[in-house]
């Protein structure tokens, strides 16, 4: 095969059933039981409609059990979501992600892959995990205590060990549970930061909430939501990014031949691929309906011929993105698209480049049913001695 992907197209008459997907034998669905929407074009309108109310995320037990806190800005909707929204812009545009966050992103990016080749060998995904969680405490102002700390209490809060079944017991248990680690996560990480700010504010997400008046519990809330989208599923997908690109060596050469853009468009042809978030969940008149991203982001009518295969150079629709829906639609689109994707560039491209790199084992791909996505574990690097 040539160092140049060939298109899905040129594929299919060979091969109709091609699926390049790592996730797909292991994905499930969510934790709630409700109709669903597999099109394009459904999911989208659900999306986009501006009457529709966030569901799914435990907002149920959340909102529920928040007392007095308000809501996060994941279950807000309408005028307080736009105000919301409007006041955080500024930390994930374009301009800032380059300008503010590239310096961080790299050094960063130096530190951990001079420690892999120190070593001699690490897990993808425990050096993910790491990189995602430095970038994201720093848009949102989690400075003050231990990133490895931090990401452990992350991991542990949304990790498949967390979820306890189902029934009223195991709901209890489960909010207990998770009470017990947001404090720890609050003690920890949330309160020094809150410290460090009133003291001297800063251009990130934690001053802004203090000069909007937030309490403590409603930044501690905030915090554990950009702690979810900006952490978490960034480490899923620099990891399943990573094992596409080491898996197949003409990918991984047009990866690192390609420019900044270029990098960006294999990258969202990936996630359209392998939505780290698989089902999202929206109240509708007449009821709840979950929006299967996997299925819509698998759409021939939108994403083009051979839909699982994987492309950066496919023919989509008028109007669809490269990654399609895999970082939401309407109103709750991902504000960190950007800083996820040029990140994970970043990180991928020098690690690409470490002389005698090799993927010694695939990770054990999971389900994680609270973001009804894929979980990967174990994915061991090895760098060879030259």
């Amino acid at each position: 095969m040539s160092a140049q992907l060939q298109p899905a197209s040129a594929r299919c008459p060979i091969d109709h059933a091609r699926d390049d997907r790592k996730s797909a034998s292991a994905a499930q669905g969510g934790l709630l039981a409700a109709p669903e929407l597999t099109s394009f074009d459904a999911v989208r309108a659900v999306l986009r409609d501006t009457d529709a109310r966030q569901a799914g995320f435990k907002a149920e037990v959340i909102l529920r059990y928040r007392g007095r806190a308000r809501p996060p800005i994941l279950y807000l909707h309408g005028e307080a979501h736009r105000r919301q929204r409007s006041g955080t812009a500024r930390f994930f545009t374009p301009r800032v992600v380059e300008t503010r966050y590239r310096d961080l992103m790299e050094r960063t990016s130096d530190a951990l892959l001079a420690r892999l080749v120190r070593d001699g060998s690490a897990d993808l995904d425990r050096l993910s995990l790491e990189m995602a969680v430095t970038v994201a405490a720093e848009i949102v102002g989690l400075t003050e205590s231990d990133i490895a700390g931090m990401s452990r209490r992350l991991d542990a809060f949304f990790s498949t060990a967390f979820q306890t079944g189902g029934g009223k017991f195991a709901e209890i248990m489960s909010f207990l549970l998770g009470q017990w680690r947001m404090r720890r996560f609050y003690a920890k990480d949330v309160k020094p930061a809150i410290t460090a700010r009133r003291a001297s504010p800063r251009e990130d997400v934690i001053s802004h909430l203090l000069c909007e008046g937030y309490t403590p519990l409603d930044i501690l809330t905030e915090c554990f939501t950009y702690g979810a989208a900006g952490m978490v599923t960034t480490r899923e997908f620099i990891t399943m990014a990573g094992w596409h690109l080491l898996e197949r060596p003409e990918l991984r050469a047009q990866f690192l031949a390609a420019d900044a853009d270029g990098q960006i468009v294999i990258l969202e042809e990936i996630l359209r691929l392998e939505p780290v978030v698989g089902t999202l969940y929206r109240h509708i008149e007449g009821g709840t309906v979950a929006l299967d991203i996997r299925a819509a982001n698998g759409d021939a009518a939108a994403v083009g011929v051979c839909p699982h295969a994987l492309d950066p150079e496919r023919e989509r629709a008028p109007r669809v993105t490269g990654p399609g829906l895999a970082f939401g639609d309407g109103e709750h689109r991902c504000p960190g698209a950007g800083v996820a994707l040029h990140e994970s560039a970043v990180f991928l491209d020098r690690l690409l480049r470490i002389p005698g790199l090799r993927l010694e084992r695939a990770p054990d791909v999971g389900w994680n049913p609270l973001v009804a996505g894929y979980e990967l574990r174990g994915c061991r690097l090895v760098v060879d001695a030259t």
